[in-house]
């Protein structure tokens, strides 16, 4: 009876598996395998170099300015993201009139096509475009948002932040609702101001689930791709170049399809170890961990 439990759990989690090997394992050992490789589809040539595009990486004088842009937009994301979803929650949280409406409100950006979603407020973001010509009624002549290097950045985040913020909102709406209220009950009995009973009651009680958005959101913010394509395409200059476009570029306009697998590792240890931290970091600031 035990065997047989065992081959109906096996034969339950077999898709699973089977797609995980095929579309994650797969892919990934041939990413390594193609990095030691010069792969040239023009010239119909697979040469085995070894170690020579990680000595190209590590000489490569564009890759410092691409991992300071990568780490700047997703420094801003995961900040903007995590803190205005929180925000939201909360306030949504309340029992007030309307609200159901803000929750619909906030969450539709993220039922909304990417690439429809970033057009649009590519056209917004223009010299007069819908955000200029805002300000200008108001008194304010607006920059080129996209094409100088201090608001290009600043632009794909708050695109990207508009654009998923309702998805970690739900998240810690749900934790929130989630909560007992008989330790609101007992705080408010012992006096507790509401910023100490948010910081030594309610983030404690959804730690977890900040735990799980801020693992979500460091890893999409490390995959972004449409945004800068659509936006500004790296620029100016490389100050929006993030990794994986950077990834896109040397693989698919300059066809160093092993040069770009190796970036493609870089990628996917940055995402790895990263992912191990916050995990790890777990046990000191989540509160259902020993």
């Amino acid at each position: 009876m035990r065997n047989r439990d065992s081959l109906t759990a096996y034969l339950f989690i077999a898709p699973q598996l089977a797609g995980t090997v095929a579309f994650v394992l797969v892919p990934l050992a041939l990413v390594v395998w193609y990095s030691l490789h010069e792969w040239n589809v023009l010239a119909d040539t697979f040469d085995f170099v070894g170690t020579e595009n990680y000595r190209q990486l590590a000489a490569d004088p564009k890759l410092p300015s691409v991992l300071g842009a990568t780490a700047l937009f997703s420094i801003g994301l995961v900040v903007l993201n995590l803190a205005l979803a929180l925000l939201l929650a909360v306030l949504l949280d309340q029992r007030l009139r309307g609200t159901t409406f803000f929750r619909v409100v906030f969450f539709s950006p993220v039922v909304v096509s990417l690439v429809a979603w970033t057009i649009v407020w590519g056209f917004m973001l223009q010299s007069n475009g819908g955000v200029n010509g805002l300000l200008d009624a108001v008194g304010i002549q607006g920059p080129n948002w996209l094409r100088s290097g201090g608001t290009a950045m600043a632009s794909v985040i708050v695109v990207q932040v508009f654009k998923n913020v309702g998805l970690n909102m739900v998240l810690f709406l749900a934790a929130l609702q989630g909560v007992p209220a008989s330790l609101y009950d007992a705080a408010r009995v012992d006096g507790a101001t509401a910023w100490t009973t948010f910081r030594r009651i309610t983030l404690p009680m959804i730690s977890p689930t900040i735990l799980l958005t801020s693992i979500i959101t460091v890893v999409g913010s490390l995959q972004v791709f449409a945004q800068i394509a659509v936006l500004t395409q790296g620029g100016p200059g490389t100050s929006t170049t993030v990794l994986v476009y950077y990834l896109y570029q040397q693989a698919f306009q300059f066809h160093a399809f092993g040069y770009g697998s190796t970036l493609s590792v870089l990628l996917f240890l940055i995402v790895l170890v990263l992912t191990v931290f916050q995990w790890q970091m777990r046990r000191r600031w989540v509160f259902h961990e020993n």
